[in-house]
């Protein structure tokens, strides 16, 4: 039997054949060699079959012989398509535009990715992409084998161990293995430690050069703490000196804490815009006018139209927006007073640096005013205070 490919493309139908001979036509079609399939008995004296539009004239002299007949119920195949088509003109020249224009958009580049770069800038790798053609709006056909781009790229970016090209749809990605180079040795010349504040020293440890104060001593802003000069007057020699000299160190910090707090909440009221996107455009297909709410908030949820594996140029944008509302609730002196040693805290590691701790603190003064709690706070803190400084001979 010929395959149905060829059947869908000259045409064939679905009929059914009713008489007392429906047996006998049947019979002398299976001689003369009538294709038909998928024959199914709707009674004692009628069938339902299948068969080719052009064997449908073969079959008129037999209904005529066994005294049948046929009615079609069914109409399948190209010739029946193109006659609708045609009938619907500018649905026909419609459709035939938009095929032509998925075919036309998904011969472009539209987006140009990087991925696996760590220290080289991704800004220098689409720059050079851009030199051998890579680029949005670049034909695919330009582009050039993937193989030869990778080349090309990574004779354009120095550090790269491996440039791969991928092209997937309209989409190209450019993945990137970074050359693994030796941890370069800082150079350093002779140096000191020195205090960067006034503190009490807690603990000192040299790595390198001759620590000069002791813990529990008073040291202020640019005093020595471990020298990089080494040996006497006559025999002198000079290091990077290196080590860890912690020591305590004194904020005051001053807050304000108003016993009003106001936060933002979602009232439960919303407005949705929808949004068909093409590349980095979108055009609005609802939610026009202007947003109904005096405060609002907006969440926006993008989703990339595929064929099959295949990323288009084409998907859709929706954005919700939210209503929002700010809630006032009013907090005691108590609670007031907790939150502003909290930020009074938070405050001072910030100056301090992550590495420190506080080990006391005491309230200087505190006041209630105008519906504000003002406080003042002294902290202790104990933090690394080295800082290097040069050895000028």
């Amino acid at each position: 039997m010929q395959s149905k490919l060829l059947f869908f493309v000259r045409g064939y139908v679905r009929m059914d054949i009713r008489g007392n001979g429906v047996v006998e036509l049947l019979n002398r079609a299976a001689v003369q060699r009538i294709a038909v399939w998928e024959v199914k008995r709707i009674d004692k004296h009628a069938v339902s079959l299948y068969m080719p539009l052009h064997e449908a004239l073969r079959l008129r002299p037999l209904l005529r012989e066994t005294g049948c007949r046929m009615r079609v119920r069914e109409r399948f195949g190209f010739p029946f398509m193109t006659g609708m088509l045609w009938r619907r003109k500018f649905f026909a020249v419609g459709l035939a535009g938009f095929i032509a224009g998925i075919i036309l958009l998904s011969s472009l580049v539209w987006r140009v990715g990087v991925e696996g770069n760590q220290t080289i800038a991704t800004d220098q790798i689409i720059k050079a992409a851009r030199e051998i053609g890579i680029k949005p709006w670049q034909w695919k056909s330009k582009l050039g084998e993937p193989d030869e781009l990778s080349r090309q790229l990574h004779l354009r970016l120095p550090g790269t161990a491996w440039v791969g090209v991928e092209v997937k749809g309209t989409h190209v990605l450019i993945k990137v293995v970074e050359a693994q180079l030796p941890d370069q040795r800082e150079l350093v010349g002779p140096r000191h430690l020195v205090s960067a504040k006034n503190a009490m020293i807690t603990q000192i440890f040299a790595e390198k050069g001759l620590p000069v104060v002791q813990p529990n001593r008073y040291v202020r802003k640019g005093d020595i703490l471990i020298t990089g000069i080494l040996g006497d007057e006559e025999n002198q020699q000079t290091v990077a000196a290196t080590g860890v000299v912690r020591g305590l160190v004194w904020y005051t910090s001053s807050i304000e804490v108003p016993m009003v707090q106001r936060s933002k909440v979602y009232t439960g009221e919303s407005k949705d815009r929808h949004f068909f996107v093409v590349g980095n455009r979108g055009i609005q297909l609802t939610g026009y006018g202007k947003v109904p709410f005096a405060q609002s908030e907006t969440v926006a949820d993008r989703t990339q139209w595929q064929l099959g594996p295949i990323p288009l140029p084409f998907g859709w944008l929706r954005e919700r927006v939210y209503a929002v509302d700010t809630a006032e609730r009013t907090i005691d002196a108590a609670e007031a007073h907790n939150i502003a040693l909290e930020r009074g805290r938070s405050q001072t590691i910030a100056a301090a640096g992550p590495d420190a701790m506080i080990r006391s603190e005491k309230i200087l003064h505190e006041k209630t005013e105008n519906g504000k709690v003002y406080m003042e706070v002294h902290f202790e803190v104990e933090e690394n205070i080295a800082i290097e400084q040069s050895i000028v001979p």
